[in-house]
């Protein structure tokens, strides 16, 4: 079931926020718009959905938009040990089955890639088309981010190792947001605000705020095979890549996955997080590409 809530955080006006009792948890998630095909977004580390609030009214002039927070992050419930991409696909499959409005346009970003890929390998006719922004999948180079002898983040190794999250993250939430993880991937350090920082720091600061993240990063370090093994029946769905920060990166990834044609973008002047850094660009992006396949 599912029921509609006064907004636990930060809001905009022009969305309504829900809570979904699906696969034995709660999924926090907001919706936009009501007519168009349906859009589903899902947020990369350190998000939430209020990663797409300047996106959202952008997109819901023309399409109904949901937004959700993966379990673990967000207002959505607390991920318990062992969470993995795999219970977040699950969660997502039970989530657009809930609301009845499958099959959906999937935007995904960042660490969501490894859920949302297997999603819609395990469920494809839950997946209208891919939209992919910033975001790699283990198996096809993504692992190369958590080498930082070659440019890697440690932030991978951190999340990825056990209980050092928790131990060295826990009560720094708005310092490690503020002062390292916004600005250090941001072209547009202005256009993450301090409200942003605020509003993302308030959920991870949650008792088990970090359990999330750490099982997607713990995922993305065992998975490459299993997803080598996937990628060798290619997706056909209609698939648009976008780079910021990243480059080509996505296109490449995707490009390995799909086997129909791919729409390849790349945002000169944006970093990472695309949705906040040049929101009318992404929404520009994603209404031409859907105007394709509507």
């Amino acid at each position: 079931m599912h029921s509609a809530i006064v907004a636990p955080g930060a809001t905009i006006p022009e969305v309504r926020h829900h809570l979904a009792d699906v696969n034995g948890t709660t999924l926090h998630y907001v919706s936009a718009g009501s007519t168009g095909s349906p859009i589903l977004l899902v947020h990369g580390f350190p998000e939430s959905w209020w990663a797409f609030h300047r996106l959202i009214p952008l997109l819901a002039a023309r399409h109904r938009v949901f937004a959700v927070d993966l379990r673990g992050f967000g207002d959505s419930a607390v991920a318990p040990d062992r969470f993995t991409s795999a219970d977040a696909a699950a969660d997502l499959h039970a989530l657009i089955t809930e609301l009845g409005v499958g099959p959906v346009h999937i935007a995904a970003q960042d660490i969501a890639g490894g859920s949302v890929y297997r999603l819609i390998t395990e469920h494809p006719e839950d997946a209208r088309s891919l939209i992919a922004t910033e975001m790699g999948l283990a198996g096809f180079g993504l692992e190369g981010f958590g080498d930082i002898t070659h440019g890697g983040s440690w932030h991978i190794g951190v999340l990825a190792a056990p209980g050092v999250a928790e131990m060295l993250l826990t009560g720094r939430e708005r310092e490690v947001l503020g002062t390292w993880a916004f600005p250090a991937m941001s072209a547009a350090p202005d256009a993450i605000t301090p409200a942003d920082i605020e509003e993302f720091a308030r959920t991870y600061s949650r008792k088990g705020g970090w359990k999330g993240a750490v099982g997607l990063y713990q995922s993305m370090l065992a998975e490459g095979t299993d997803f080598q093994d996937r990628a060798r029946n290619k997706l056909t769905l209609p698939t648009l890549a976008i780079g910021g920060f990243g480059g080509r990166f996505t296109e490449d990834t995707v490009t390995q996955i799909v086997e129909a044609p791919i729409d390849g973008l790349l945002l000169d002047g944006v970093g990472h997080y695309v949705a906040l850094e040049a929101p009318d660009r992404l929404a520009e992006a994603i209404d031409s590409f859907l105007a394709t396949q509507d």
